[in-house]
């Protein structure tokens, strides 16, 4: 009698250990350790909310590095990007805090390699000729020169972060098309678009050459670029002026994060 109680009073205490065990669940896991990289449209120009620590690299807390940071609770965050930044400046300066536990990487980058900031001031500023051949140029740049740029940062990262995912995401259509809208003409704006299309697909089969994922932008902008009356980029911006054509707020929470947080 005395060893039936003691065997049920064990398959009592075993049970009960067990579903404990069921109801508490595994513990919450920390995410990957994040870093972010890349330029303006990465450090979060235009979304406000600036880090005074980051001086001239202008990076928002509102940006969609600091969104999945704050969603996800990643096992360490660091975040180099930079305003302005090209690709030889993520090699040469943003790479240091990526090593073998890194296990998510975001970036963007290409866009000042093709000469973004001139083309746009171009646009503003000159003719419809002066700005097709201004964007042609940076186009014939992309097809010959910007696959190179990007294979020397990609392999970069990989050597430093030989464990991590590595998400590039692309740049949104400035405009709407086929739409009044007062300020540059429809042939700038076509212009304009056609050359964001071709940084890309040029940046989507580079890193996939690499095993890289591509997160394409363009989607979650749709129908909300500039002349869409909702926009979620800035058009021209008199002060600060380097907010000029970079996304708002809204621009990182509803289009730059659903795409990161759905390719991380």
């Amino acid at each position: 009698m005395r060893l039936t109680k003691s065997l049920a009073a064990f398959a009592t205490l075993v049970l009960a250990v067990v579903f404990g065990v069921v109801a508490a669940g595994p513990a919450n896991a920390a995410g990957p350790a994040y870093v972010a990289l890349g330029d303006s449209y990465s450090a979060g120009n235009g979304a406000g909310n600036y880090d005074s620590a980051s001086g001239n690299c202008h990076r928002s807390f509102s940006a969609y590095p600091y969104l999945w940071k704050n969603a996800h609770a990643p096992s360490s965050f660091s975040d180099t990007a930079c305003s302005g930044a090209v690709t030889t400046d993520v090699t040469n300066s943003q790479l240091g805090p990526l090593n073998a536990s890194t296990g998510l990487v975001s970036l963007t980058i290409g866009g000042n390699d093709a000469g973004f900031s001139d083309v746009m001031t171009t646009c503003v500023t000159g003719s419809d000729s002066d700005c097709v051949n201004r964007v042609n140029t940076a186009e014939s740049y992309v097809r010959s020169t910007l696959p190179g740029r990007l294979d020397a940062v990609y392999n970069a990262i990989r050597a430093k972060a030989p464990n991590a995912k590595v998400v590039v995401l692309g740049y949104p259509d400035m405009y709407t098309l086929n739409v009044f809208c007062i300020g540059m003409s429809a042939t700038k704006h076509q212009k304009i678009d056609e050359a964001a299309d071709l940084i890309d697909t040029t940046t989507a089969s580079v890193a996939a050459s690499h095993g890289f994922v591509f997160g394409d932008v363009r989607t979650t902008f749709k129908g909300h670029e500039l002349c869409s009356g909702d926009d979620y980029l800035h058009s021209l911006v008199i002060s600060p002026s380097w907010e000029s054509y970079h996304p708002t707020a809204t621009g990182h929470s509803s289009g730059y994060y659903p795409v990161f947080n759905s390719k991380a």
